[in-house]
């Protein structure tokens, strides 16, 4: 079938808008058409270089849609179910699946080539020639062919331009305070850049008991939200918050520090383990390029017993914690539509990541044209 997509060719370019040719789906295989798809800084990676994958690819995989129809051999989804899409498999057999780690499923290796399982492509340029979909996904498509373990079945009242937030930059962020920093009540937490997931650092920080969650973005106007979202104070930088942590916590520094900036490197990552007391932990959600090199004290690591810890997808069982998530949403007691900051259609997709670097969205959403059925 004929769809329209968007695709990164080479580092430093545009997105660039195609038709494209999308096979049938295959055994295990789903057939999904898009309707919303979150503008996640991940997919920008792609476009810098930061993330080194293999190209030509469609972008997105912050997705939600509903399933048009299925391969053989297909059990968790059928025809008309809504969906989040997995940019993470959970196949259920690997060692990390059966330890309850499906953030880290063995069906994630070669995400970087966008292939299917079979090393084959669903998507085809113009002239024939296969091309791969990031994280297997694609959603920067109006429709995709994906692995039923990436296909999370929602309920149908919750619109997709919301659903689809929770796919990665939700579970991403509300998982690095609740599985990898573990937040504690009482704790005090500082949340390092305030975007699509540092928004839900401080949500999941405060749902966790957090007596004081720290906000430093540089951008004046995230201020308000990210208090809306959970913050008890808000600064423009971590040197400008060091004095209320000193005063808070006796000069020992914070329970956690949780990174969610843009673009990460060591010196970030430096200062923000300077910022932990003992016993406390740094998490680095951010991506930053593949170089060595992480500004750290040896002797602070070890006489102060402090952790530094990475996160991939929150450290979340997307099986599990997607439709967790939603729930709490259906609860009121997760924010998704103040997340939102503006919806943008296909062909506005580098506008949109223009706005992002600028620093105007928490999370843009591009809603695919033909959607209006189940989206609001």
């Amino acid at each position: 079938m004929r769809v329209r997509g968007a695709v990164c060719f080479a580092v430093g370019t545009k997105w660039s808008i195609e038709e494209l040719e999308l096979d049938e789906p295959r055994e295990g295989e789903v057939l999904v058409r898009v309707e919303a798809s979150g503008l996640c800084h991940s997919d920008d990676h792609v476009l810098t270089g930061d993330l080194a994958f293999a190209l030509p690819m469609i972008g997105g995989h912050e997705g939600a849609g509903v399933v048009v129809r299925t391969g053989p051999g297909v059990h968790r989804v059928a025809a008309g179910d809504h969906v989040c899409t997995a940019f993470i498999p959970g196949c259920g057999l690997c060692d990390y699946c059966s330890r309850g780690m499906q953030y880290l499923c063995d069906r994630g290796a070669g995400m970087d080539q966008g292939l299917m399982l079979d090393q084959t492509a669903r998507f085809h340029l113009s002239d024939g020639t296969g091309i791969g979909a990031l994280c297997r996904l694609g959603t920067f498509a109006d429709h995709v062919v994906i692995r039923e373990e990436q296909c999370i079945k929602v309920p149908e009242t919750i619109p997709f331009e919301l659903a689809c937030l929770v796919s990665c930059g939700v579970a991403t962020g509300w998982g690095s305070a609740v599985n990898a920093a573990r937040v504690r009540p009482g704790q005090v937490v500082m949340v390092v850049g305030i975007g699509g997931v540092g928004a839900n650092v401080l949500q999941g920080a405060a749902a966790a008991g957090a007596a004081h969650v720290i906000a430093v973005d540089p951008n004046e106007w995230k201020h308000a939200l990210a208090r809306e979202l959970g913050a008890t104070e808000t600064y423009h930088s971590i040197a400008d918050a060091r004095p209320l942590v000193d005063r808070l916590t006796n000069g020992q520094g914070v329970d956690a520090c949780i990174v969610t900036v843009g673009r990460v490197d060591g010196d970030v990552i430096g200062e923000a383990f300077g910022t932990v007391g003992k016993a406390g932990t740094c998490v680095v959600t951010s991506v930053g390029q593949n170089t060595p090199g992480v500004a750290i004290s040896p002797q602070d690591l070890t006489n102060y017993a402090k952790s530094l810890q990475g996160v991939m997808f929150g450290n979340c069982n997307p099986t599990r914690d997607i439709p967790h998530l939603i729930s709490l949403y259906e609860q009121g007691l997760l924010k998704l539509d103040e997340l939102v900051t503006r919806r943008y259609r296909l062909g506005e997709l580098n506008d949109a990541y223009a706005d992002m670097h600028a620093g105007k969205n928490i999370r843009g959403v591009l809603v695919h044209e033909h959607a209006g059925s189940g989206a609001s």
